[in-house]
């Protein structure tokens, strides 16, 4: 299936192959178009890198930790990653897969005996990999809402005997965060680290990505940690809509970092700044073989579940020719150029990261806010280097 699916872009190689030869010239022009954004919109805080394969083309930031703008965003600001944690998990659990420390057919249940469904035997036909490409064959976010309630995480998998699958595993598609930190207990069962600590231990460490950590003690711990902003409605502007309601004027408010989603470490746990983001794009392009090997890279990257409802998102569907998820990733294919990609949002925070393995370049951006100025700008980027090529 990888084959066919990277087959559509075996005739653009041709006249990509120089696409990335002038990405410091096209990064002048899209800093000038962040920095537009970050002033129209007023958010707080922008860091973002372009990598072409080994070299570090750009590591930008813009704005500051908090609205109080005593401190600026740096390169090694720390921000939270949200679901572009999901790739880290992944990647980790094929790589115990691949070593033969635990299998990726396994049952979850397995590993989670306390994990049953309405349908009787239901829960033993869902097996790792499953979980890691959303095809459980569960309801799109099941008990993410418990997530905001002091439930610890056993609780909440207690509750899932009272979901009725919408399919058979492999069958659909069905964005999880809890069942997704599933694969956290298999881990930890087949070895004797934390899933903290052994991602710090086999990908943090090895790859150099120093400010890269997992929970909310750690973000806390740390000075240089971006803050998280929600836009809430201020003063009047003295104006009125069409239905003669005031306007009002929004502004971004600091908030306290919100624990609910360091609850599913493998979900959304990993905090991380923006130097640390090249070092996993160059890792996962493929420059970093002891750590991440071509094979591994295969695996998680092989689409496995298509994803209709990624063509419709904004700013990007005028692009998307085909999309699915892999194990961590989206895999999709934007102008008939392959792209590996994913997206975070948890409360204050919003993050993208991704990469073109035909064109040898990676693409991170991290923001300290909930906007979704996120979209059009990561968009707005691979649409700059794909015309830039042509």
């Amino acid at each position: 299936m990888r084959l066919a699916f990277f087959a559509l872009s075996s005739c653009l190689l041709a006249p990509v192959a120089a696409v990335a030869e002038d990405l410091q010239s096209l990064n002048k022009a899209y800093s000038s178009l962040v920095k537009r954004e970050l002033n129209n919109k007023s958010i707080p805080g922008i860091a973002y890198t372009i990598v072409k394969g080994e070299d570090v083309i750009a590591l930008e930031t813009f704005g500051h930790l908090d609205t109080s703008k005593k401190k600026k965003v740096d390169k090694d600001t720390v921000f939270r990653l949200a679901s572009v944690s999901k790739p880290f998990a992944a990647t980790l659990t094929t790589m115990m897969a691949q070593e033969g420390q635990l299998s990726l057919t396994d049952p979850v249940t397995k590993y989670v005996p306390q994990f049953e469904l309405a349908k009787p035997g239901a829960a033993d036909k869902i097996q790792l990999h499953n979980l890691l490409s959303h095809s459980a064959g569960l309801m799109p976010n099941a008990y993410d809402n418990l997530l905001h309630e002091n439930w610890s995480m056993e609780k909440i998998i207690s509750q899932f005997d009272r979901v009725t699958p919408i399919c058979e595993p492999d069958n659909c598609y069905g964005y999880q965060n809890i069942a997704y930190s599933m694969v956290q207990p298999a881990i930890e069962q087949v070895q004797p680290l934390s899933y903290a600590r052994l991602l710090e231990s086999r990908i943090f460490q090895p790859l150099g990505m120093t400010n890269a950590s997992v929970g909310i003690d750690v973000y806390k711990d740390n000075p240089n940690t971006a803050k998280p902003h929600v836009l809430i409605k201020a003063s009047k502007t003295g104006k009125k809509d069409s239905n003669g309601r005031d306007i009002r004027r929004y502004v971004w408010r600091t908030v306290k970092v919100e624990p609910d989603y360091y609850k599913v470490e493998p979900a959304a746990g990993v905090n991380a700044s923006i130097s640390d983001m090249a070092k996993w794009l160059t890792a996962n392009l493929g420059y970093a073989p002891d750590v991440l090997s071509q094979e591994l890279l295969t695996e998680v990257t092989e689409p496995r579940v298509r994803t209709a409802k990624d063509l419709r998102r904004l700013y990007w569907r005028g692009h998307l020719l085909d999309a699915h998820y892999g194990y961590g990733w989206r895999i999709y294919q934007f102008d008939g150029i392959p792209l590996v990609y994913h997206s975070g949002w948890v409360s204050g925070f919003r993050a993208d990261v991704a990469y073109a393995p035909t064109l040898d370049i990676g693409f991170a951006m991290l923001m300290n806010a909930e906007a979704n100025e996120i979209n059009k700008l990561s968009a707005k980027f691979w649409d700059m280097v794909i015309q830039d090529s042509n």
